[in-house]
């Protein structure tokens, strides 16, 4: 799938620098995971239930 027109969003840890981050984009399917400063590089995709899992288990931390 082409990510390009998706609506990315950076992480809200970002510092003002932008330095070690990450941004993410849903798409219907899968949502999609990049690095913010090389952004020209391929994102991966994680299935939404595998997100949900991901995002559940970093709340508990």
């Amino acid at each position: 799938m082409k990510t390009s027109g998706l609506g990315w969003f950076k992480s809200s840890y970002s510092s003002a620098q932008g330095d070690d981050c990450v941004e993410i984009a849903a798409a219907e399917q899968a949502i999609y995971v990049r690095d913010s400063k090389d952004v020209r590089r391929s994102p991966f995709s994680v299935g939404r239930e595998g997100w949900s899992r991901f995002v559940g288990f970093v709340a508990e931390m």
